[in-house]
């Protein structure tokens, strides 16, 4: 059990993934932990794969000949990866990789072990959309989440394969994997670290990003418990549904029956979807069992 993978996703990272590896080795080496590092070089477009042919001894390098994502990338180095436990961080020097083997010394009483960046420490630009993100991602999984989409973490391989079959290609590996656990009840310990300034150009679109990191917390909130997206949907369609009635009733000469008709069927129609969803995630628990 002494066994670790190390799977590094790398996109156009000339100017910083041979300093990560070297220091990655560096603080690893020391460590008495049997380790590999595995590079997924995803279709890099600059001379990242050149810089990191003479050191193909070190580590492994799996090649994406077109570029798929940041989830594809981490996806692929897993299901490649040797050892039961994984770790996975960035090649652009954001995140203090020398936190792994003390991370690593823990993991056996966790599911996942995730690197908590301070909300000081991230860059001025993200704090907004972080602000909203974890906000709805609390409310809806129930459980505070310091860090829903640190880089910087460690878990077991078996718990990750459960959930591929829902974890997209993009930057979004780190969230939805995040959600599936806690939301799942398995063991989640966040680790605090710092958060360092990054080598080269952000891939992180804010707005895009964001727009994309809401819907994916729905989606995968819906995936295992989707009452809490249907029964506060249906309970707004009611109160709209009286908030009409009444407006009408004191305000307007005549009834606006068929709106009213219409925001309460709605209504009822939401929650009868909703609870069959449930019925249906229930089910298949039920099955998995």
């Amino acid at each position: 059990m002494n066994n670790l993978s190390i799977v590094i996703p790398v996109f156009n990272e000339k100017k910083a993934i041979i300093s990560t590896i070297e220091g990655i080795h560096q603080c690893m080496k020391e460590t008495g932990i049997n380790y590999e590092i595995i590079i997924v070089n995803d279709g890099s477009t600059d001379e990242t794969k050149a810089y990191l042919e003479p050191y193909n001894e070190t580590f492994r390098i799996i090649e994406h000949a077109k570029n798929k994502g940041y989830g594809a990338a981490l996806k692929t180095g897993i299901k490649n990866s040797t050892y039961d436990i994984i770790a996975i961080t960035d090649a652009d020097g954001t995140y203090p990789y020398e936190n792994i083997p003390s991370m690593f010394k823990e993991i056996h009483k966790y599911n996942m072990i995730v690197g908590q960046r301070s909300f000081k420490a991230l860059p001025l630009i993200t704090k907004p959309a972080k602000w909203c993100i974890s906000k709805l991602a609390n409310y809806l999984a129930e459980r505070k989440i310091p860090d829903i989409n640190s880089g910087l973490r460690i878990f077991w391989k078996k718990d990750a394969l459960r959930f591929f079959n829902i974890i997209p290609s993009g930057f979004s590996f780190t969230t939805t994997i995040t959600l599936a656990m806690l939301t799942n009840n398995l063991e989640v310990k966040y680790w605090p670290i710092e958060y360092n300034q990054r080598k080269g150009k952000s891939k992180i679109r804010p707005f895009y990003d964001t727009i994309n990191f809401i819907q994916l917390i729905i989606r995968t909130i819906m995936y295992f418990n989707p009452l809490k997206i249907f029964i506060p949907l249906a309970l707004i369609l009611i109160l709209l549904a009286i908030g009409v009635f009444v407006y009408s009733l004191c305000c307007l000469p005549y009834l606006l029956n068929t709106t009213v008709a219409i925001l309460f069927i709605s209504a009822i129609q939401v929650l009868a979807i909703g609870m069959l969803a449930d019925l249906i995630d229930k089910r298949i628990h039920i099955n998995e069992r």
